[in-house]
This record gives C-alpha cells, structure tokens and sequence, in this order.
C-alpha cells in the first residue's frame, strides 16, 4: 500500500504517518507540503490513498484533486481540511474525492474514513449526511458561491486574503486577462463588486482561514 500525505504542516504529516503505520505497518509514505510537489510524485508513481489538505501554497488543492483523478484515477482521496464540511466536502466529492473530513475530527473516525476509501467505498460523517439531507429538501438554501465553479472559487479565496490580479495569477500560473476575467464572473454572481465585499463574504461563509 502506497499512501501520500499533502499538507502543509509537517507536524500533521508526521502524526498521520505515526497513527497511519500503526494500522497498516507494510504502508510506504510519501509527503508533500506544496502543489507542485505533490503533482510531481503523482506523476511518477501510483497511490492506493492520498490524503488532501484544501488550503495548500503553490496553487489550488482542488485542482491538485482534479489532477489526481485525472492522472491516478484508481486513488481514493481523502479529503482532510480544517475547512467546515458544509462549506467544500459537496464540492470535493463532484471532484472525485472519496472522503471528507475536517481536522478537528477524531483519530478513530480517520481511520474508519481511510479504511471506508480504500474499500471503494465513500465516507460521509454524520454531520454532513444531515446537512445534505436537509439540502436535497430546499435548494433554494444554497449560498450563493455554490454556483461558482472550482476556479472561480479559487479565485475568491485568494482575493480574500488580499492577493492582487498579478499575484493571483503568478499563483494559479494564469494570465493577468484570465484572472480579471474569474474576477469579473465572481463578483457576478454573488453580486458584490469590491474586493472588501468579497473578503468579507468569504470570512462570512468559512471559505478562508
């Protein structure tokens, strides 16, 4: 069994691999703590698991995931992020992940989570079940960044922390014109026109840390 860790902390890569070689004692481990390493390594070899962190320097974690179902569609991604569940878990499976946990969670439920994946199964905390449950029941709940797509999404994000054009587009290593563009569908959509208002629609709704 091959499993990689993405994350940015090397604390909680170190304590995933601990808890994770307990359980399966014959794993081998990768880790990364940046996109671009991460898409090198899943470019070289296979992986039964990857465990995902969302929020990751050197690009979009979300797109890292759509790469990784790209590249490596036999891998069962989990999902681990200190984003709420209500928040990116719907928006993680439509891109292929098999899990979704936030890193307030329990050891145990990590455990019951991985081994869920790596069956081909999916895993769906309680919490989250109910909240989809009650979404299914009335669609007009939904917040309005839930029709922005993955990019546009990323977009906002990094607007909100205070990230100019140029820099956003340095980021996702896009033209300064395609960024203005995502710019210009976000505030669109959720009808907000600077960046403060964008900033603090983000805060509101837990899309940035």
């Amino acid at each position: 069994m091959k499993i990689l860790l993405v994350d940015d902390h090397e604390i909680l890569r170190r304590g995933l691999k601990q808890l994770l070689t307990e359980e399966f004692p014959k794993a081998v481990f990768g880790e990364a703590s940046r996109v671009p390493a991460a898409r090198e390594l899943i470019t070289q070899q296979a992986w039964s698991l990857v465990l995902l962190d969302i929020n990751l320097p050197g690009g979009s974690g979300l797109d890292l995931l759509t790469e990784i179902k790209r590249l490596r569609p036999a891998a069962a991604v989990l999902v681990l992020s200190s984003y709420p569940e209500e928040e990116f878990a719907v928006r993680s499976f439509k891109l292929g992940a098999a899990g979704y946990l936030t890193k307030a969670g329990a050891a145990d439920e990590l455990l019951v989570a991985v081994k869920k994946v790596l069956a081909g199964g999916k895993y769906v905390s309680l919490a989250l079940a109910e909240n989809l449950a009650t979404a299914l029941g009335n669609s007009a709940s939904l917040a309005p960044h839930e029709a922005l797509s993955p990019r546009e999404l990323e977009v906002l994000r990094l607007v909100a922390t205070g990230k100019t054009i140029k820099e956003i587009a340095a980021v996702l290593s896009l033209s300064d014109k395609t960024i203005g563009t995502y710019r210009s569908r976000v505030s669109e959509k959720l009808r907000l026109s600077t960046n403060v208002e964008l900033a603090r629609y983000a805060l509101q709704h837990r899309l940035v840390e």
